[in-house]
């Protein structure tokens, strides 16, 4: 896997952005789009084969309401263009996260949610 080079402050040669990248853990073959945000202040973990599309901010500490927590996306996920990930949260193995969507709960394996905030909309078959 290729080592991640960040400037000073912390955007990669990929034009996404990581805050806090000590509390940040990436997988592999992952595809990351530019102007993602990612920030790590309680730790964030990427598992393989997660897509995230543009636009997409994922926080572990929110300074608007306080909520702090770990973000886990799980392998093979996928998280829509401008979606927001909430601290705390969840996204299961295989699931689809819609695009425009606001994530503030766990999302189990297997699903499709979208919306703001995001609901459940169908299963979908495991990878």
């Amino acid at each position: 896997m290729e080592q991640i080079k960040y400037t000073e402050f912390g955007w990669t040669k990929w034009w996404w952005l990581v805050r806090h990248r000590e509390n940040f853990k990436l997988g592999k073959n992952t595809e990351i789009a530019p102007l993602v945000v990612i920030g790590c202040e309680h730790g964030v973990e990427i598992e393989d084969n997660v897509k995230i599309g543009y636009g997409a901010v994922i926080i572990s500490d929110s300074t608007v309401d306080g909520k702090k927590g770990r973000v886990v996306l799980k392998k093979n996920c996928k998280i829509g263009a401008n979606s927001v990930i909430m601290p705390n949260t969840v996204v299961g193995e295989n699931s689809v996260v819609g695009a425009l969507s606001f994530v503030n709960k766990n999302i189990p394996p297997n699903e499709v949610w979208y919306g703001r905030p995001a609901k459940f909309m169908k299963k979908v078959k495991p990878a």
